[in-house]
């Protein structure tokens, strides 16, 4: 099998658009991270969440980062992240100097667990020990059931810092976007992610907040002829090329969310007997990545390993944060759901670059192995 064959998880789709574009920035001289393409990025990404403002970045996992310190997180303080994620989202909470507390999904989302968090901030609040934040992860693509979790920490006044990065254009309840249920939601546009700029992310939120996280994301320099600091900042800006590229993909979005929604339902139709990611309260998913559950016994990695024999690439689900070396001994509410997805859960191949014969050999080498 040649390597123009394999059929991969989630390959960036790009074109003549995104040449073009970065042509254009290249051409008008903004190499450097500011620039006319980076303003109308921020706008309109911003337009197209829903939000208020946007800062671009040139990580996912610095916005997670920004995000924490808008919320007011310091070093020494709780966040509650949910532990089926990618390290990235455990990872900035350590970037800030505090503590994570893993919580597990729940079963019809297989996202955040209100319910567990509740009983956590419950517990918490009675010790007078309330975590700084909660930080949801809108899991392939899906959300959480975000109407329990804001009343939850809304009754305990602990603001949520949301973790789009895999579910930029999914729609959640009341049509609200993914990235707008938290005080800042935060996107990544990683080369695997449903568009990218080849690295990079994104924060939205209030516009006061943006400008902090824009000034924050310069190395926090202020206005004087000399470089003065008052407080410790990072070097997280977007370049204006990059902007460039994500402007083109923003604007063919929606015709790549539907066509991971036409390879998920084929998935869905040919395997009914295997449990897909629930839809839940998400009104229209993204299908960043189609995850399946397979039958109980059956070894997800073997199965990876055996569709890697096809020229297919295929993952295990997310290993959750709590059985990860890096948090041994780390606090963990509840785990067995995280457990079970981990155990059970493989991602198929789901980028909008895929041809309907690529999905056929998908399906071919799937079923093969599952009969």
């Amino acid at each position: 099998m040649t390597t123009v064959d394999r059929i991969l998880l989630s390959a960036p789709d790009v074109g003549a658009a995104e040449r073009e574009a970065l042509l254009r920035a290249f051409d008008a001289g903004w190499i450097a991270p500011l620039g006319p393409e980076l303003d109308a990025f921020e706008r309109e990404l911003a337009d197209y969440v829903g939000a208020e403002a946007c800062a671009g970045l040139s990580t996912g996992t610095g916005g997670l980062e920004l995000g924490l310190r808008l919320a007011g997180v310091v070093p020494g303080d709780e966040v509650v992240v949910q532990s089926a994620t990618f390290a990235a989202s455990a990872f900035a909470v350590v970037h800030v100097g505090a503590v994570p507390v893993f919580c597990d999904s729940a079963s019809d989302t297989w996202s955040l667990d209100p319910e567990a968090l509740k009983h956590f901030l419950a517990d918490r609040a009675a010790r007078d020990r309330l975590p700084a934040a909660v930080m949801p992860v809108d899991l392939y693509g899906f959300v959480p059931d975000y109407d329990r979790l804001l009343d939850v920490c809304a009754e305990f006044d602990v603001p949520i810092v949301e973790d789009a990065a895999e579910a930029l254009g999914s729609i959640g309840p009341s049509g609200r976007r993914a990235g707008r249920f938290g005080r800042f939601g935060v996107f990544s546009f990683n080369g695997n992610k449903i568009m990218t700029t080849s690295g990079g992310g994104a924060i939205v939120g209030d516009a006061e907040s943006m400008e902090r996280a824009r000034w924050l994301a310069s190395q926090a320099r202020e206005s004087h002829p000399w470089y003065e600091h008052v407080e410790v900042g990072n070097n997280f800006r977007m370049s204006n090329l990059l902007a460039a590229l994500g402007r083109a993909q923003l604007a063919g979005l929606e015709s790549k969310i539907a066509r991971r929604s036409e390879i998920n339902d084929r998935y869905r139709a040919e395997f009914p007997e295997l449990e897909f990611t629930p839809k839940g309260v998400t009104e229209r998913p993204n299908n960043w990545l189609s995850v399946a559950l397979l039958p109980e016994g059956r070894d997800p990695i073997a199965l990876c390993a055996a569709m890697g024999e096809h020229g297919i690439e295929t993952r295990p689900f997310w290993k959750p944060m709590h059985q990860q070396p890096v948090f041994a001994g780390s606090e963990m509410v509840g785990g067995a759901v995280a457990d079970e997805l981990f155990a059970r859960g493989v991602c198929l191949p789901s980028g909008s670059v895929l041809t309907d014969a690529d999905v056929q050999r998908v399906v071919d080498a799937l079923r093969g192995l599952l009969d």
